[in-house]
């Protein structure tokens, strides 16, 4: 059931929130006060890398004569991708680099390399779904409008469909970010002028970024134009699927709570901080991994500090964890697959009818 009272879920008393509230300030003014010349250095050695690998595959693509070749370019092309919409487009537009004034790096400027504008997706994802974080009606990310996650929501008939649509939208992730964002800002926006301006600026975006990937640089491999053609549609779908596990993983498994709107009635910084807690969740990944996802397997760190650089989220789930120790909090935590294993469990059994499920079967 959606948590309607924190404190009262947590069974913690205003002094300890308010404790739990400080000991986590100390945690970002600490990584703030330390951020420097080696942070700037890293996102800029990132892009540097990143736009690397991107040359190198497409190159790899359109040069090679073998199959093995062209699926070693494709794989490096996927990874550059993922690389740039999760560490690079993700991380930069939620602020993480601001504090350099740098203004090629920064949340205002940079424009990520999909379909979706990236302006757009910041209010529906930086407000809407991190300030709102698993709050029921608010926070729209919960099921992307298509899936059912918490028995909190209605069962309805199209919840049948689910294996499909989550095949579908795990396949064209970049698009359901796409339209979220669009249909956040129509929401937003209460004029007909701008409401049309927000469909001008997302279709702009959708014609620059198709006539990019599927007209001009397959073009330019000449002859091998169905080469290219081919490894950016297959590059584009691994990168959607990647990310769409990368984010269910973190939002979805065993443990990630939802809350009733009651909850932000009042609510304190220290009662917000642990509802980032308790709605967020990590998995255990390797250096490659953590950096193709954007450091998000630490997604508890990321709902807690969002505009923290992501190559400082290790360091910061150390304290974290610890932190949750102390009150007797969970800590939801595992390995990538029994993570993935937990979202998926969840997503399929809530596509039944409630009365076919007994009530725990509905969250394992």
């Amino acid at each position: 059931m959606a948590i309607a009272d924190v404190s009262t879920y947590t069974h913690l008393s205003s002094q300890d929130i308010d404790a739990i509230a400080d000991e986590l300030y100390a945690i970002r003014r600490d990584v703030e006060e330390s951020l420097g010349a080696k942070d700037a250095a890293y996102i800029r050695r990132t892009i540097v890398v990143q736009r690397a690998l991107d040359v190198a595959a497409r190159l790899m693509i359109a040069g090679s004569r073998s199959r093995k070749g062209w699926w070693l370019g494709t794989a490096s092309l996927a990874f550059a991708k993922s690389i740039e919409n999760m560490e690079l487009g993700h991380n930069i537009s939620h602020g993480q680099w601001d504090w350099m004034n740098d203004p090629e790096i920064h949340s205002s400027n940079w424009e990520w390399d999909m379909v979706g504008s990236s302006a757009q997706w910041r209010y529906s994802h930086n407000y809407r779904h991190h300030i709102f974080s698993n709050v029921l009606g608010m926070d729209e990310d919960i099921g992307y409008r298509l899936l059912r996650v918490t028995p909190d929501q209605p069962w309805r008939h199209p919840y049948l469909w689910t294996p499909l649509r989550n095949l579908a939208l795990a396949a064209t992730f970049e698009w359901g970010i796409a339209l979220h964002g669009l249909r956040s800002e129509r929401d937003r926006v209460d004029t007909p002028a701008g409401r049309a301006a927000e469909q001008r600026r997302f279709f702009g975006k959708v014609a620059r970024q198709l006539s990019k990937d599927y007209v001009v640089l397959p073009a330019l491999s000449l002859r091998r134009w169905r080469r290219t053609l081919a490894a950016n549609l297959t590059a584009n779908l691994l990168r959607n699927l990647w990310v769409y596990v990368n984010i269910i993983c973190g939002h979805i498994p065993d443990g990630a709570e939802t809350f009733d709107p009651a909850v932000l009635d009042g609510e304190t910084k220290g009662e917000w901080y642990l509802r980032q807690m308790l709605g967020a969740a990590n998995f255990k990944a390797g250096p490659l991994l953590a950096f193709s996802g954007g450091h998000l397997c630490y997604q508890i760190e990321h709902h807690l500090f969002p505009d923290l650089p992501s190559n400082r989220l290790a360091q910061v789930s150390i304290r974290v964890r610890e932190l949750c120790e102390k009150y007797d909090l969970p800590y939801n935590t595992g390995s990538f697959a029994s993570q993935y294993f937990r979202t998926q469990r969840t997503i399929h059994k809530l596509a039944v009818p409630d009365g076919i499920l007994t009530a725990a079967d509905t969250r394992g």
